[in-house]
């Protein structure tokens, strides 16, 4: 079965009721808000959950979702793909879906939760604070403290090439991007 690589929200929308929606955001970004009948799959996670998607897919469609960048749900369809599961990106992500003026659904259905950051603006804060810090340092301790900017650096060249982010893998293990979800499967 032939699937697009990428829907946007007006073409998903008169489908979510076909289609099963996997959230790859870490849970904490999950909790702050996902669309209707999502599954929590974090991306550091999908291979694992292979076995479970796999029929899930066989039943409907699978529209893989993240935030607004698509760079996770792009490289989960790739990585699905490459394990003969069809799926599709939903462009612009839930960002997208709630500035379109569709609901968000909560764990728990609850009111919404306090908001968790991206992912990718995390690691933003995170590489530039640690980037800052070793210059910082290196100016007023010892010139060694500068490589730590320097593997920052190094670090965020690979992340680009590969399409990898080992910051971001860290970062999804913290407490605050695990709380509340209710992960599934």
């Amino acid at each position: 079965m032939s699937v697009p690589t990428s829907l946007d929200v007006e073409q998903a929308r008169p489908r979510l009721r076909e289609l099963t929606v996997v959230d790859v955001r870490t849970p904490g970004e999950f909790a702050s808000g996902h669309l209707p009948n999502a599954l929590n799959v974090p991306l550091d996670r999908l291979v694992r959950s292979l076995p479970e998607l796999r029929p899930a897919a066989d039943r409907s469609p699978l529209l893989i979702v993240c935030d607004a960048s698509g760079a996770r749900s792009d490289s989960a369809v790739r990585t699905l793909s490459s394990h003969g599961i069809p799926a599709s990106s939903l462009a612009g992500g839930t960002e997208a879906w709630a500035a379109g003026g569709h609901a968000l659904e909560y764990p728990g259905g609850g009111a919404r939760p306090r908001a968790v950051w991206a992912m990718e603006r995390q690691v933003r804060l995170a590489a530039g604070s640690l980037v800052l810090l070793g210059l910082l340092l290196g100016l007023l301790l010892h010139p060694a403290f500068s490589l730590l900017s320097a593997a920052i650096g190094g670090g965020l060249v690979f992340s680009a090439l590969t399409g990898t982010c080992g910051m971001a893998v860290v970062l999804g293990r913290l407490a605050f991007n695990r709380r509340g979800a209710g992960v599934r499967p």
